[in-house]
C-alpha cells in the first residue's frame, strides 16, 4: 500500500463511511487539532522524566486516536465497516481518576502559575493549550452538526489533567512550578 493516494489533491477528504468533505471543514478543523494535540502529547512523553506522567500519558495518546475516529465518522454514518469507538462517561470518569490521584500528591495550588519548569511540564502547559483549542473546535462544529457529547467533555477533563500533569512533572523532579508575579 503507498502513503500517497492522490486522492486529496483536490483539498477533499473522505470520513469514515465515504462522505467526501473540505479540508477545511469545521469537522477536518476538529479532529485535526485533536490529531495536532496527540503530536504534542508525544513530544511530551520524550521529555517527561515521571514514569507515571508517561504511562498515562500513552493510555492518553491511544484515547486520542478514539475522539478522533468519532469526530471523523458523523453520527448518522450507516456505512462503516469497523465498529467507532465512540468517547462515554466511562473515558471522561478516567481522566477524574487521574486527576484525583494525581492532585492529591501535589502541594495546593495557592497561585496563578505560568508554563514552565522542566522541559516535560513545559510541553504538558503547550499541550493544554493544543487540547483548549481542540475543545474549541469541535464545540464550533457542535454548532454546525451533531456529535457525541461526551467529545467535549473529554476535551475539557483532558486539558484539566495536562495541567496537573504539568504540575506533578515539575514536583516529581523537584522543580518548583512558576508564580505568576501579579505587579
Amino acid at each position: 500500500m503507498k502513503i500517497y493516494t492522490k486522492t486529496g489533491d483536490a483539498g477533499k477528504t473522505s470520513l469514515f463511511g465515504g462522505k467526501r468533505v473540505d479540508k477545511n471543514s469545521a469537522r477536518l478543523e476538529a479532529y485535526g487539532t485533536v490529531d495536532e494535540l496527540n503530536s504534542v502529547i508525544g513530544i511530551a512523553r520524550t521529555n517527561c522524566k515521571s514514569g507515571k506522567a508517561n504511562e498515562i500519558l500513552a493510555q492518553l495518546q491511544n484515547q486520542l486516536f478514539f475522539i478522533g475516529s468519532d469526530l471523523a465518522t458523523p453520527l448518522d454514518e450507516q456505512k462503516i465497516k469497523i465498529e467507532i469507538q465512540r468517547a462515554d462517561q466511562a473515558l471522561v470518569e478516567q481522566l477524574e481518576k487521574w486527576i484525583d490521584e494525581l492532585d492529591e500528591e501535589l502541594p495546593e495550588l495557592k497561585v496563578f502559575i505560568l508554563p514552565g519548569g522542566t522541559p516535560g511540564a513545559a510541553y504538558l502547559h503547550f499541550a493544554r493549550t493544543v487540547c483548549r483549542r481542540a475543545e474549541r473546535k469541535v464545540v464550533e462544529l457542535a454548532t454546525r452538526e451533531q456529535i457525541n457529547d461526551f467529545v467535549v467533555k473529554y476535551l475539557n477533563r483532558l486539558s484539566d489533567l495536562l495541567f496537573v500533569l504539568a504540575r506533578y512533572e515539575n514536583f516529581e523532579n523537584n522543580v518548583p512550578d512558576l508564580n505568576w508575579e501579579n505587579k
